[in-house]
């Protein structure tokens, strides 16, 4: 893939502003809101940024509906804290993506409209309690794996939104592992559950670092201008090659025949994930589609008092304030 920074056309003079931003980019620094930066490059963060902040809202769902059925008081407890935590990393990645020009309410009302994509991963069901290690384990290790490097993104606040975002995943990673390693050491039927159940996510979770880079039309101008730090294809080579010590600890098989350890690019051999499965769900036809986009739609609505009781307040904060200053 070959990645480089836009170039003005033939003849065009580059101005200041932008010269400045080239180097600001070449010295792997930081671009900040108050920064000239080019159009494409703050609709390239928006789109990025408000997909993130998209997934960690949706992905809210999967594990909510097992708050109630988890096998213990303390297995509750912890759940309900991990999907705290989603709802704060979407609250710290609408606030980064504000500092663009995009309101939140444009990018809920764009989330709601079916118009926003985030993450196929969430468009899964999760039928057992299995899925909640799963989910963890692959799920959230993806996200770890192809996040960190976003801490040294070229936006700061996206960068600085990730530190944070990283280091609270790092646990639900934990978590993950943990529920599947208890049950790998439980009966039969508990460890036939948790293979069943990576046997489902482990390609959804290879599918969440995006297209091949062959047909990812968006990372070599990421990668150019340091949002991303690495392709598709090198996060998921990256990932696989974590999971499979991991795997052996648990005991689990990684649901992929033709993984294999190549000694002379010191990296495992994979096969491919379905991709047509990948751009059906991206299409809006896959498992849960339909379902979680509708859940979104009637939260929202069934939140309209709070907005406006949040705005009400507000309004007359500020007339107080007014009237004090006045």
């Amino acid at each position: 893939m070959t990645i480089s920074l836009p170039t003005r056309p033939i003849g065009g003079d580059i101005s200041a502003e932008e010269q400045q931003f080239n180097d600001l980019i070449a010295q792997d620094s930081r671009i900040e809101p108050r920064d000239w930066m080019p159009e494409a490059y703050r609709k390239t963060l928006i789109r990025q940024i408000a997909q993130h902040a998209h997934s960690e809202i949706i992905g809210m769902q999967p594990e909510s509906n097992w708050i109630l059925r988890a096998p213990s008081l303390k297995r509750k407890a912890i759940l309900i804290a991990k999907v705290q935590d989603e709802a704060g990393h979407g609250l710290y990645l609408y606030s980064a993506a504000q500092t663009l020009g995009v309101g939140r309410d444009e990018m809920t009302e764009q989330l709601i409209a079916g118009t926003a994509r985030y993450s196929s991963i969430f468009n899964y069901a999760t039928p057992t309690w299995a899925d909640m290690g799963s989910i963890g384990w692959l799920v959230d290790g993806a996200a770890i794996c192809n996040q960190v490097p976003l801490c040294r993104a070229s936006y700061g606040p996206y960068g600085r939104a990730m530190v944070r975002i990283c280091k609270e995943e790092s646990f639900h990673q934990r978590q993950g592992f943990e529920i599947l390693l208890e049950l790998m050491n439980g009966t039969p039927e508990q460890r036939q559950m948790a293979q069943e159940s990576v046997n489902r996510w482990y390609w959804p979770a290879l599918m969440m670092f995006g297209p091949p880079d062959d047909d990812s039309p968006n990372s070599a101008r990421s990668m150019a201008w340091k949002i991303k730090r690495f392709s598709n294809d090198e996060l998921r080579r990256r990932f696989v090659g974590m999971l499979v010590p991991q795997a052996e600890v648990l005991g689990l098989t990684l649901p992929d025949p033709d993984l294999t350890w190549n000694e002379e690019k010191q990296a495992y051999d994979m096969g491919q994930p379905d991709w047509d499965e990948f751009h059906e769900v991206l299409a809006g036809r896959g498992q849960m589609n339909a379902q979680r986009m509708q859940r979104r739609r009637d939260a929202h609505d069934e939140g309209a008092w709070v907005r406006e009781a949040a705005a009400a307040y507000a309004a007359r904060q500020s007339a107080t304030t007014e009237r004090v200053v006045a």
